[in-house]
């Protein structure tokens, strides 16, 4: 009976030298290849501070009367367009303007991304049911694991910066737009689909001439959950330095400065609350175009 009361201690033993091995040839890895993937995606840095750039040095009222016009443009509210107009302006009078330009262009940056990546995984997995079950757990894990567990590899891998923050943040808001490009196509009306077979269409011309704009209010929905997700990760990748409203936040909890991080913290809030509602508005209009397509 021996080795049931040491086999704890030795199952630890062994996880603890396989983590350590695991450990060693990660690092290998990144010291050879880290460069490499780097540089990679150095093109997209390149980009990302571009757009922050022209965010920041573009005179204040330009920026404020184009988001004013994409929310309103988007929404047709003119609740939502006035709550953005104030929350804007709010930003500004409080100092937060140039952090709120860094954080808005990382989370367009990000969103974009997502969007590129996702769709077309989510597209593969409408058709193919064996594609579905191999990359929902894959999803499931994506979702469920601790946002800070992201940070480790990719800081190893790629180091503080920029690029590593963006690959945290995408990795961590992706799965929404995946899921519900998934779950939109294969909610299309098999009808629909049917008659479309009927008048010879070919699979591309179904796909962007049918399921695609039948399936968009679904998608927008999973566009809003990412945008959302997205800005849920900003303060945790300030920890690797991306710079933007999630710095002071982490400033003001580390040396407990109440009202810098209440301020900022609403600042997300309120960029978060214009996001959902004007892309929550956004899609309900396509959802009645729809309907009255249909009707």
């Amino acid at each position: 009976m021996d080795w049931l009361t040491e086999f704890p201690q030795l199952a630890g033993r062994d996880l603890r030298l396989m983590s350590r091995t695991i450990d060693q040839y990660y690092r290998s890895f990144s010291r050879a290849y880290g460069d490499t993937i780097e540089a990679i995606f150095r093109p997209l840095l390149e980009f990302l501070l571009w757009f922050e750039r022209l965010l920041i040095q573009t005179p204040w009222w330009i920026i404020l009367l184009v988001i004013v016009g994409i929310v309103w443009l988007a929404s047709r509210s003119k609740a939502i367009t006035v709550g953005t107009f104030v929350a804007l302006i709010l930003i500004g009078v409080f100092g937060m303007w140039e952090d709120t330009m860094r954080t808005l262009s990382i989370i367009v940056v990000c969103t974009l991304m997502s969007i590129i990546i996702g769709m077309p995984i989510g597209i593969i997995m409408s058709r193919s049911n064996k594609v579905q079950a191999v990359i929902n757990p894959i999803l499931d894990v994506m979702q469920t694991m601790p946002s800070f567990v992201y940070l480790i590899p990719i800081v190893m891998l790629l180091g503080i910066g920029l690029i590593p923050g963006l690959l945290v943040v995408v990795i961590y808001a992706m799965p929404p737009i995946i899921r519900l490009t998934n779950l939109g196509i294969r909610l299309v009306d098999k009808e629909v689909l049917e008659a479309a077979n009927a008048f010879g269409s070919s699979g591309w011309q179904k796909l962007t001439q049918v399921q695609l704009p039948l399936a968009l209010p679904t998608i927008m929905a999973g566009i809003n959950q990412t945008i959302m997700m997205a800005l849920a990760m900003v303060v945790v990748a300030s920890l690797i330095g991306v710079r933007g409203l999630g710095q002071p936040v982490l400033q003001a909890i580390t040396n407990q400065y109440f009202t810098q991080g209440v301020l900022n913290g609403l600042a997300i809030v309120a960029i978060a609350i214009i996001f959902d509602r004007s892309s929550q508005a956004y899609g309900k209009r396509l959802q009645r175009h729809r309907e009255a397509a249909h009707g």
